[in-house]
């Protein structure tokens, strides 16, 4: 038997392949949109895709199960609570999935959503691995509110938050010690608050150090897990609604994006959409030299598909600027990751230019900060912790676009995040919006010299 960990950087994203050696046969978990490296793996090994098994409807990430599903035979297992439009074969409590010696077993877990569940693998009659998607991370567990909608808020919060605290009391903490623990996620997903850096664990392990595995209360559990939740992107309930019923084709689908000409002039400049937002993932020192109107500057770093799906929302059409070939081409499956690729109206290399970001002059701001208008765009969770400027207006990235009205335009207009990404965006967002009624500036990298002390 071999275990394959493959890891999304980008969404801090786990997926497993489960091979028998025996057999030859292969079952993955939670796939991401590009099935190429199962393939791959597949092919490496001498084996065949036989099943994939989801353990929920993600939101962060489109899965790959259907397209998988059409080009390998491959069976797909899940929750019957999914109400998935796929076809599946239903995966809870008591079904078992069998391949030559490896039990793979069904656990119902409601919590992080009503229809989780955990795999829990057997290999020569012990449990070995507990493959736990979003219900159990290393140093956390999933949060329970990413199916909110309409009137019912708080209390589906709170009755899957109490569903949580049963679901790893009674399913998970009664397995031995010695079971290997295999998250959905690790350290950086906004699927959790406090995830730990490591990519496997044991249950031993969690028992001993995972809050939400420790001795509490119903109460006390259920108040700890639903206080302080990160921001929920605007594309999350998208993809959920996605993957139950299955997306397009990866290559099929980001093949269909149309690479226009690169936009070297004017004359191309007018061609395109005035009230279509420019996507330009191109280093921010770049963009600020020189971009095009209604522009918004998200880096090709490790958190765009976020910011992308944050700021831009699900249906809405967009264009998509980059530096090269290769960048645009790379950018595009990045969109394609959270099953944005459909919303792409061009991609283009941007070589041209309409207008400029004027640079701060940072020992003015530091002599007379009183003299500009602050915004801070850091996450509320990060602004409680600490105010980096007394007099600042926190406004989240992910609400900027809903709340430009918000910040006042008789002074010159200063943003700032924790390190110079978010704030990138943020200023081109609020520069663009606010179409010169004030001069607008990203603070960037520079907040580090002021992230010591208050000002």
């Amino acid at each position: 038997m071999k275990i394959k960990q493959f890891e999304d950087k980008n969404l801090s994203q786990y997926s497993y392949a489960i091979l028998c050696d025996d057999t030859k046969q292969i079952a993955l978990i939670d796939p991401s949109r590009n099935p190429d490296p199962y393939y791959n793996f597949a092919k490496e090994n001498g084996a065949e895709i036989i099943a994939v098994i989801e353990t929920h409807p993600h939101a962060d990430f489109v899965s790959s199960h259907l397209e998988i599903h059409n080009s390998r035979g491959a069976i797909i297992y899940a929750s019957k609570l999914m109400k998935a439009t796929f076809p599946f074969e239903e995966f809870d409590e008591g079904n078992i999935l069998e391949i030559g010696e490896i039990k793979l077993k069904a656990l119902n877990t409601p919590g992080h959503s009503p229809d989780s569940i955990c795999i829990l693998l057997e290999h020569e009659g012990k449990d070995k691995a507990l493959f736990s998607g979003d219900t159990l991370f290393i140093g956390d567990c999933g949060r329970p509110d990413l199916r909110e909608s309409g009137g019912e808020e708080g209390a589906l919060r709170e009755k899957l938050a109490k569903n949580m605290y049963f679901s790893l009391r009674n399913k998970l903490l009664t397995l031995d010690n010695e079971v290997l623990l295999y998250p959905g996620h690790g350290a950086g997903t906004l699927c959790g608050k406090a995830l730990s850096e490591a990519n496997s664990s044991t249950l031993g392990a969690e028992k001993i150090s995972n809050w939400s595995l420790q001795e509490m209360t119903e109460e006390q559990f259920v108040k700890e897990l639903t206080s302080d939740l990160p921001f929920i992107p605007a594309y999350f309930p998208y993809n959920v609604e996605l993957n139950k019923k299955g997306a397009t084709p990866f290559s099929v689908s980001t093949e269909r994006v149309r690479i226009a000409d690169p936009v070297k002039d004017k004359e191309t400049a007018d061609l395109l959409k005035e009230d279509l937002w420019i996507v330009d993932v191109r280093d921010d020192k770049l963009f600020k030299k020189g971009h095009l109107s209604h522009s918004v500057n998200i880096m090709d770093g490790e958190k765009f598909e976020t910011w992308v799906g944050s700021i831009i929302r699900p249906g809405e059409r967009f264009y998509l600027a980059a530096q090269n070939i290769e960048q645009l081409k790379r950018m595009i499956e990045r969109a394609a990751a959270i099953g944005y690729e459909s919303q792409i109206e061009e991609a283009f290399i941007v070589d041209y230019t309409e207008q400029e970001n004027k640079l701060l002059n940072l020992h003015h701001f530091k002599e007379q900060p009183q003299d500009y208008t602050i915004v801070d765009v850091r996450n509320p969770s990060e602004v409680k912790e600490k105010k980096v400027f007394t007099s600042s207006l926190a406004i989240p990235l992910a609400e900027l676009r809903d709340r430009i009205k918000e910040i006042p335009t008789n002074k010159p207009i200063a943003v700032h995040c924790a390190g110079g990404y978010r704030s990138a965006a943020a200023s081109s967002i609020i520069s663009s919006e606010l179409e010169g009624k004030a001069n607008v500036y990203d603070i960037g990298e520079a907040i580090t010299e002021f992230q010591e002390t208050e000002v």
